[in-house]
């Protein structure tokens, strides 16, 4: 019983890797344009800021929770299977072992 589960995650490519951190650099200048550009107080740019930061911050912790997760079941499902393994290792259906 050598069988080997594929891994339920997939690698990423460093072109898609290179292409997300842009595009979240991108839109993270946009919105960083935007909210100093806007014609309001400072204020009102402080609490959009604010905003912002508590937004990116919060999408960092979540996808940081759906990956460990991810990983978790990742590995309790490889440790069920080892002691399924084990299990039916030790079972001797034929008796075969006995002398």
């Amino acid at each position: 019983m050598t069988e080997v589960t594929p891994s339920v995650q997939r690698p990423t490519t460093t072109a898609f890797f290179v292409q997300s951190a842009i595009a979240f650099g991108v839109s993270l200048f946009a919105l960083l344009v935007g909210i100093v550009r806007l014609p309001v107080g400072q204020w009102e740019r402080a609490f959009l800021g604010l905003g912002l930061v508590f937004v990116v911050s919060s999408a960092f912790t979540l996808a940081k929770c759906v990956r460990d997760r991810q990983e978790a079941s990742e590995v309790t499902s490889r440790v069920d299977k080892a002691r399924i393994d084990k299990l039916l290792t030790e079972v001797d259906p034929f008796g075969q072992g006995k002398g």
